[in-house]
């Protein structure tokens, strides 16, 4: 983990330029200033003299333009020398075609004709618009309507973060909530066996895993974070309307006449009819449609909302992560508590209800941080950019790939030939697919421009180069979510023929597990306050510890996690024998069940450490056009953990289940061998974390570079507004 942090330093300190604030970026270029004085009146063409018009609106993939007042001048094109490049950015010109002082400038003038580009209102003098080609703009933060942000004062940072924060809180409450009372609304008042209730839950969150790669894609690819985190958030808030009608409306569920305990458990009761079903289908497959939409773009949009090239405002993204979990955790908590508490002793329907109405709120709490958030221009889609260097690379296989990296294409005149996105710095290895960026003779005599099928960027060869190193560190994580899962799930199955009494109050089995939630939001802060500054102190690092190397001690107490739930269920399993309660689960083990606390307490630990140290680390690993996508990968893996436990459950129960043995997990929990089951989980845990230590070793972080023409453009719009 030390050679993966060290490397990632030696890195940056190799390619990063001195860090600076966004208004702190205006150039003092000589060549910027001297140019700035040249060009005095600006005239669009059929435009009539004297005339004056005003642009507030943003034209993204249209050509375009934008009239103000003769006497403005037009100092966009004014500061910046005319581009040499083709319009195609990928087809544009070669390192050695361009000059080392015009690449940070070129590419901004102006281009009435060009279909990328966007009209962009000065925030100085809101009268004046400029034509700025998209692919210029880069990771600059922009306004809703694409436009660059010159003041960031007023938007952005934890004003802007707070109102992202509830949204994320409602839906975990609301997934949550659903997932602990799922089972037994589907038994208790749809009637359908626990075979099937089980197969149903487990679709339904498998579902609800595998959505956030749908919504990551639609955000990075078309509409932003901002626009598929309100139109997911409103489809979640309708399956949770639909799903709290079926517990209120009588004709969405099958009768309860003549349906008590002994009848239901017989299967005699009614069962519910096909269009009762598909209204419950349409309910739970809405809400995990929606929660695709949520997961993957929340917590990247919060982190858009700290500037990555402010030192400042970086340093804030570490406590965004840790406050962004802890609102997480809290949402757990709450359906943990009071939802189960309300659907147990008031009303399916209130308890349903009570989750839509908080869902509600939280919609509205985000749209109202509408005026403060900075948003970023989507990138196009990623699994087109992925395919073409796979093409690319495939078509030029015989090629020799130069030793000088320099000699790979990259556009020059653009930010990058990626929109919403910085340029990557080259990494020496998976060679293979450097091959996409070589330009051969075949492409340069080309009478046609050059497509990204069959030439692409450095840049763009870098994204699938991230993508595939960190996939070996992302399936480390599944593991990791399973052992997780099932601590917790057979905690509460533990619990239910234990000993739950606290202070006089016995504690229903599926609360038990809360005691993990609230060793997490006890743990954030001491963290984030205390542990932080103090390893800092050693580290030199201002986050304490690596991204890296806080997951892997997260996986390390995952492994005491396992080895805790093991032994405390050995001891819960001899004392029920001993006092003669194993065979009936209708009777209670004279065995606290507080006793849970240990690995309940060791499982938090973990998350606080491992769950976290990812969401940073997929976040800060994937590229400007693929951050949601980066975060997808987090949120799937709760999913596929969940199924790798399902499928560990189904081999050793056929496995240990032969020849008329009992198997390890069984309906009665005694006559089984739960510790062993545990015991499994730590030696997987174990060669998991090994493998991790690996990878770890071997991974190599990828490098951005600052962006090239930001301060340009920043300049162009002050000093326009200047001379205004």
């Amino acid at each position: 983990m030390d050679h993966a942090a060290a490397s990632k330093e030696e890195q940056q300190q190799q390619h990063q330029q001195p860090p600076h604030t966004l208004m702190s970026l205006i150039s003092t270029n000589p060549v910027l200033d001297s140019q700035a004085e040249k060009l005095d009146h600006w005239k669009e063409a059929e435009m009539e003299p004297g005339a004056t018009t005003t642009c507030s609106s943003v034209v993204a993939d249209e050509p375009s333009r934008c009239c103000r007042s003769p006497s403005t001048t037009d100092d966009l094109a004014a500061t910046t020398p005319a581009p040499a490049a083709a319009a195609d950015p990928v087809s544009s010109s070669s390192p050695s075609t361009m000059k080392p002082d015009s690449q940070e400038t070129a590419g901004l003038a102006e281009n009435t004709a060009n279909p990328t580009s966007t009209l962009v209102a000065s925030a100085v003098m809101p009268s004046a618009c400029f034509e700025v080609d998209k692919f210029s703009i880069g990771y600059t933060p922009v306004d809703i309507r694409g436009r660059p942000l010159l003041d960031l004062s007023k938007t952005g940072g934890w004003r802007a973060a707070f109102f992202i924060f509830g949204n994320e809180t409602a839906e975990r409450m609301a997934f949550y909530g659903i997932l602990v009372n799922l089972i037994f609304y589907l038994y208790y008042e749809m009637h359908i066996n626990f075979p099937s209730t089980s197969t149903l839950v487990t679709n339904v969150i498998g579902t609800a895993s595998l959505t956030p790669l749908l919504g990551a894609f639609v955000a990075d690819a078309y509409l932003g974070r901002y626009y598929t985190i309100g139109i997911f958030s409103m489809i979640y808030l309708v399956g949770l309307i639909l799903l709290t009608l079926t517990s209120v409306l009588a004709g969405t569920r099958p009768s309860n006449s003549g349906c008590g305990i002994i009848t239901l458990y017989l299967g005699f009761c009614a069962p519910a009819s096909t269009r009762q079903m598909a209204f419950l289908y349409v309910s739970l497959y809405t809400i995990a449609l929606g929660s695709g939409g949520i997961r993957p773009c929340v917590s990247s949009f919060g982190a858009d909302q700290f500037d990555m090239e402010d030192p400042k405002e970086k340093l804030h993204l570490a406590r965004f992560f840790n406050g962004f979990y802890f609102m997480i955790t809290l949402g757990i908590l709450l359906s943990l508590t009071l939802v189960v508490y309300v659907s147990d002793y008031v009303s399916w329907g209130w308890g349903f209800g009570t989750l839509a109405i908080a869902m509600g709120v939280a919609n509205i709490i985000f749209f109202m941080g509408t005026p403060v958030y900075r948003h970023r221009l989507p990138s196009g889609s990623p699994l087109t950019r992925l395919a073409q260097v796979l093409v690319a690379s495939t078509r030029k296989r015989k090629v020799q790939v130069p030793s000088d990296e320099s000699l790979l294409h990259e556009v020059h005149d653009k930010e990058s030939a990626i929109v919403g996105s910085r340029k990557l710095h080259h990494v020496n290895d998976l060679r293979f697919l450097d091959k996409a960026a070589v330009e051969t003779e075949e492409d340069k005599i080309s009478g046609t421009p050059v497509t990204a099928w069959r030439l692409c960027t450095v840049t763009q060869v870098e994204e699938m180069k991230a993508l595939l190193r960190v996939i070996p560190i992302w399936a480390t994580s599944i593991v990791l979510n399973t052992v997780f899962v099932q601590i917790l799930n057979f905690g509460a199955q533990q619990a239910m023929n234990m000993d739950r009494r606290l202070w006089g109050f016995n504690v229903p089995a599926a609360s038990v597990p809360v005691v993990s939630a609230m060793f997490i939001l006890l743990f954030i802060p001491l963290y984030d306050c205390l542990l932080v500054p103090f390893i800092g102190q050693y580290t030199r690092n201002p986050r304490g510890i690596s991204y890296l190397q806080r997951t892997g001690v997260g996986l390390f107490a995952s492994i005491l996690a396992a080895v805790a739930a093991a032994l405390v269920e050995r001891k819960r399993r001899q004392v029920s024998w001993e006092t003669r309660t194993a065979g009936d689960p209708l009777l209670t083990v004279p065995f606290s069940a507080w006793w849970l606390i240990i690995p309940f307490f060791l499982t938090g630990f973990a998350e606080v450490f491992a769950s976290i140290g990812q969401l940073e680390f997929f976040y800060d690993q994937a590229p400007d056009g693929m951050r949601s996508m980066g975060t997808a990968f987090f949120a799937a893996t709760s999913g596929l953990g969940a199924y790798l436990g399902s499928f560990l459950i189904t081999v050793t129960s056929k496995i240990t289940g032969k020849h008329g043995k009992s198997p390890w997990v069984n309906n009665v929990i005694s006559i089984g061998h739960i510790d062993y089951y545990f015991w499994l989980l730590a030696v997987l845990s174990s060669i998991n974390f090994i493998a991790f230590l690996y990878f770890v070793h071997i991974y190599r972080y990828k490098v951005e570079f600052e962006s090239t023409m930001r301060s340009s453009l920043v300049k162009a719009l002050v000093s326009n507004g200047n001379k205004k």
